[in-house]
């Protein structure tokens, strides 16, 4: 089939296109909302108090400090690197390769999901960047592209990177000495992660993607909206300055920054070496500073690029405590107990992983974190497997596939790569919506076969 033909999406497209513009509320007001309805939830399907309810979400507020913390570091740390000037140079080069629109759709969403693989965070910042590079590559070139979908096509990468290597969920059950050993004992990687299912479908799913984005380009070249380049660099010229102070000369000394670059290298290749190659988010933050700081100009470049940077994360530092006392009303009210009680009344061993993404999907909605979202499910959907006599692995894998699943349209996860691109969330999500109906019948019925194997 000819690249030319495939636009056959857009019709579909664009109903989501147009509510999401009109309906969609903003990202701070979604969470504001999420946290109404589990209230009126936890009010009406539990035995918990207004109170009680209000309590719970109080002390669920502060859960995840820690974990916003390095949320905060991984994407300041990331900005900065992406916009030192050996890696934008790289962006460009690649920005230059599509020689089509369809092309160009097609390399963000596979170039972001292939990130995506390797570490959800790096997917993110990568997808940001390489929509951005690409578009004024297209745009140099005279290739139009909707930028809005260029910046879609990187977001739907990100819808597989519950199967790459920081799958939270597998990687939980993967380690020594984890909260439900007794029940399930340890479950390798090359159960869930490695497993020659998990591989297949993220090769498949990512086939799709990358097909699917260049299908749902508009078919009026007037509603095209092209990349502003103006708006995304800001930058400002440039001179030639003569350093007169020793505090100046140290300060624009990059061989400074190199050394100290140089030092966490050396701590995280003697981490790999002496515990193993296992990524964490805290070897995933200090990687990204330590090649910010060696491919930077200086220390003081560095710290100004790390000025730049922090603005991307205001956001993500005002949603995530209320996303922790959704968190805290669902576990401390039995709201989440409810929800996996109702689950193994509909399921059998063969559907459970089937019923674990659609809950998982759900529960991602309230409450978009892998890891805190394994915390509180988690443990009930194990229990539910042992019920059912249920495969374990192939529930850890529901979970986590319905985890990345509702992400297309759980709005808090593009704030980092919105705050690269330089858009609004209104104006990529009708499109992530097409990628969430295809991506869940693929996951569905896989998940359906998987549990028919029991």
């Amino acid at each position: 089939m000819s690249w030319k033909r495939i636009n056959s999406l857009d019709s579909l497209a664009q109903p989501f296109v147009k509510f999401v513009d009109k309906c969609y509320p903003d990202a701070f007001l979604f969470v504001i909302i999420l946290t109404f309805i589990t209230f009126l939830l936890s009010l009406g399907f539990t035995e918990s108090s207004s109170l009680e309810i209000v309590n719970a979400w109080g002390n669920g507020l502060p859960k995840l400090f820690t974990f916003t913390a390095q949320i905060c570091i991984i994407m300041i740390t990331a900005h900065a690197l992406a916009h030192t000037d050996p890696i934008e140079k790289l962006l460009n080069k690649a920005g230059s390769l599509p020689t089509s629109a369809n092309q160009a759709y097609a390399l963000v969403a596979f170039v972001a999901g292939i990130a995506s693989l390797f570490a959800w965070s790096f997917g993110l910042i990568v997808g940001g960047l390489i929509a951005k590079f690409v578009a004024i590559g297209c745009q140099k070139k005279s290739i139009k592209v909707h930028y809005p979908l260029i910046v879609a096509s990187a977001y739907s990468g990100y819808v597989i990177w519950h199967m790459g290597y920081s799958s939270s969920a597998a990687l939980f059950v993967a380690s020594e000495n984890h909260s439900l050993i007794q029940e399930i004992g340890i479950i390798p990687v090359t159960d869930t992660i490695f497993s020659s299912f998990n591989i297949s479908m993220a090769i498949i799913t990512l086939i799709a993607i990358t097909l699917i984005a260049p299908m749902m380009k508009p078919k009026n070249s007037k509603k095209l909206i092209e990349v502003d380049t103006k708006k995304l660099f800001k930058r400002q010229p440039q001179s030639i300055k003569r350093f007169t102070s020793i505090a100046e000369v140290i300060e624009n000394n990059r061989k400074i920054s190199f050394l100290f670059g140089s030092a966490i290298l050396f701590f995280i290749l003697n981490t790999f070496y002496t515990k193993g190659f296992s990524l964490d988010l805290n070897i995933v933050s200090w990687t990204f500073l330590c090649l910010g700081l060696l491919l930077c100009n200086s220390s003081i470049h560095y710290v100004n690029l790390v000025n730049n940077a922090a603005i991307t994360v205001g956001p993500i530092i005002l949603q995530y405590p209320f996303y922790a006392g959704i968190m805290g009303i669902m576990a401390d009210t039995g709201l989440i107990n409810m929800l996996a009680n109702g689950i193994v009344q509909i399921s059998s061993a063969e559907t459970l992983p089937f019923f674990s993404f659609l809950s998982g999907g759900l529960v991602n909605m309230f409450i978009p974190s892998g890891g805190g979202q394994w915390a509180v499910q988690g443990p009930i959907m194990i229990e539910a497997a042992k019920v059912l006599n249920a495969n374990p692995s192939f529930v850890v894998l529901g979970v986590a596939y319905g985890d990345q699943w509702t992400n297309m349209i759980q709005p808090f996860w593009t704030i980092p790569l919105l705050a690269i691109a330089g858009l609004h969330m209104r104006q990529i999500m009708g499109y992530t919506f097409v990628i969430f109906i295809f991506t869940g019948l693929i996951f569905g019925s896989s998940l359906l076969y998987l549990g028919s194997t029991t």
